[in-house]
């Protein structure tokens, strides 16, 4: 506290920190860089452990038989569902009735924005079929889902077969203290989300839904199942849900203690875990598998249907069946033991799992990143553009020019008020047409050029986009025609940009690590040295290179290195375009944040930084 009350030394460390503040600055980026991809390496990583007492033994005896039976009622269902040319709804309410369960169906339906050309649908309607276990113990005030969707083809058949099997056999049991929903839904996470809001009696996406008939108590937890061969080698855990939410810890903790007790081979993102942390080979697995759950959390997108409940408060996720070439097989009964396992085990919970992380990173599904140890990575970032502030404070901490009689120069500063209220309202115009205009203009877009409803989107997204960095050229016409020489105005606008990036990306990353830290990796590295002063045409470009737009289009690229399934140029930049577009969408049917995010706040934060280069 002295070093700060003193004014001399108070003035001894800002001075310090002026003059050393490019040296700090880079320091701090590098240190922040490596801090993170220290996170992988398995001694600075905490192994996972069951924090809920309730769940905390895997001392139950699974006897779940009837895995052949299922996948013949998977089949069955498979042949009603070609014979239907969709979801077989009576079959399932017949079988469903057959297994003793309460049972209810719900109809859906919505227009998107405008199509979707990677599952060709624009119009959507369905019907989501679900059956309540009514628990035989309890006062039927909390529940469980086990949902399967009804996918198109032959997917995920053998999941819906598994869901009854496992209604059957649940029915038979006297011990369930919670409800347990079958739900088999249509339409993925559009028939989902029309589930969730009418259960939930909300609606904020404007869907059209009938109301449910039937409720049961409130959800604890649910998983989802994906299913598509009779025999699996692994069984994939997929946590990330809406906005870069995760479900409690244990939940993950939970499957992974149960595919131990039963031999599954379980996998996260894909990957296999290993235990040869300490040779380059073994790091460079764990850190390829962090790298993958920090991407799709960076997307915001519900990776599964799991990731709509998690928006609910519900902890959710979603177990995938994987049929490789590995000579390990597993059967549905061996699955449907473990779900049963699960199942009773969460059954034992007195409350919600609230007692371990629900912020946290896996470079395997036995160890985990606490959120204490990965934040300081993004503050080391952060960090850097507070030293930045604290310089354009110094410089700018100067007496403004006076006239001889000692008064202030009202013309100079109502110029530098001016020269930074421009820049600030016009970037922030511009992400609004970003943000507003693409969706509105499409039909002008296919009448007056030959593209589809889809490729008028993107398109005129990336022209507005593109437009934007005409935006010096805007807002200097009046500062070019001005007699007052500005020589402050830059210094302020810098300082306004700099402190604006910092809460943007202090506010992004307690919601969304995984986003907040990739933005800041790009931007800040750009706020902190963007002068008028420094090489305008190299500037200008790596301005370019660091922009929100191709640090997307980068992200693209990685995540199918990452994936092992590298895409040439033009595969790659029509994925790219396919993004934008499920952005778009995503916002526009499930409330996906980072759309609007990216457009209305992290796009005109970087037109200031863009404005200050050609500060005029």
């Amino acid at each position: 506290m002295g070093l700060l009350s003193d004014p001399n030394r108070r003035r001894a460390l800002i001075s310090m920190l002026t003059r050393l503040n490019a040296p700090i600055c880079v320091v701090c980026y590098f240190a922040g860089v490596a801090w993170f991809m220290g996170l992988a390496f398995e001694p600075f990583t905490l192994r996972t452990y069951m924090s809920e007492n309730a769940m905390g033994s895997t001392m139950v005896e699974e006897r779940f038989p009837a895995g052949e039976r299922a996948l013949a009622t998977g089949r069955e269902f498979a042949a009603h569902k070609k014979k239907v040319g969709g979801m077989p709804v009576d079959w399932l309410v017949k079988n469903m009735q057959d297994r003793g369960l309460e049972v209810f169906t719900q109809s859906f339906s919505r227009t998107l924005p405008f199509p979707d050309e990677n599952k060709e649908r624009y119009i959507v309607k369905g019907t989501n079929v679900y059956g309540i276990l009514r628990a035989p113990r309890a006062p039927r005030t909390e529940a469980l889902v086990l949902s399967a969707p009804c996918s198109p083809g032959d997917s995920n058949n053998q999941a819906v077969g598994l869901l009854l099997g496992l209604a059957q056999y649940f029915r038979n049991q006297i011990y369930w203290a919670k409800d347990i929903i079958f739900l088999v839904n249509e339409h993925d996470l559009i028939g989902m989300q029309a589930w969730l809001e009418g259960y939930h009696h909300t609606n904020t996406t404007g869907m059209s839904w009938s109301p449910l008939q039937g409720r049961g108590g409130s959800i604890q937890a649910a998983l989802s199942l994906e299913l598509s061969s009779d025999v699996i080698t692994s069984l994939d855990l997929v946590l990330e849900g809406l906005n870069g939410q995760l479900p409690n810890l244990d939940l993950a903790n939970l499957f992974y203690a149960f595919c131990q007790k039963i031999g599954v081979l379980c996998t996260i993102q894909g990957k296999l875990q290993r235990n040869d942390w300490d040779s380059v080979s073994g790091y460079s697995h764990a850190v390829q598998t962090m790298m993958l759950m920090v991407m799709k959390q960076a997307s915001g997108r519900p990776w599964g249907d799991h990731g709509l409940f998690l928006r609910y408060h519900i902890e959710a996720a979603t177990i995938k069946g994987v049929n490789s070439f590995r000579q390990y097989k597993t059967d549905a009964t061996t699955i449907g033991r473990l779900l049963e396992g699960m199942y009773r085990k969460l059954n034992n919970l007195l409350e919600r799992l609230h007692q371990s992380y629900f912020f946290y990173l896996m470079p395997s599904l036995s160890h985990f990143v606490s959120i204490g140890y990965y934040m300081p990575a993004f503050g080391l970032l952060a960090v850097i553009l507070l030293l930045r502030a604290l310089d354009l404070w110094v410089q700018l901490n100067t007496p403004p020019s006076t006239t001889e009689d000692g008064v202030a120069d009202i013309d100079q500063v109502r110029h530098t008020l001016l020269s930074v209220l421009t820049p600030l309202v016009i970037s922030h115009l511009t992400g609004v047409a970003l943000y507003a205009l693409p969706i509105r203009f499409q039909e002008t877009a296919v009448e007056h050029f030959p593209v589809s409803e889809t490729e008028a989107v993107v398109l005129t997204a990336i022209a507005i986009y593109t437009a934007g960095l005409a935006l010096p050229h805007n807002t200097h016409r009046y500062y070019i025609m001005s007699a007052v020489p500005d020589v402050r105005g830059w210094r302020v606008l810098k300082l306004i940009a700099v402190l604006y990036l910092a809460v943007l990306l202090g506010c992004t990353a307690l919601i969304n690590f995984s986003l907040g830290f990739i933005l800041a990796l790009t931007l800040v590295p750009l706020a902190a040295f963007v002068t008028p002063h420094v090489p305008k045409v190299l500037s200008a470009f790596i301005l370019v290179i660091l922009s929100p737009a191709c640090t997307l289009l980068f992200s693209v690229f990685f995540f199918q290195e990452l994936q092992e399934m590298p895409v040439s140029f033009q595969d790659g930049w029509l994925l790219y375009l396919s993004v934008i577009s499920q952005g778009i969408l995503d916002h526009s049917l499930y409330g996906s944040l980072v759309y609007p995010l990216i457009a209305l706040l992290v796009y005109p934060c970087w037109l200031l930084f863009w404005n200050i280069l050609f500060w005029k």
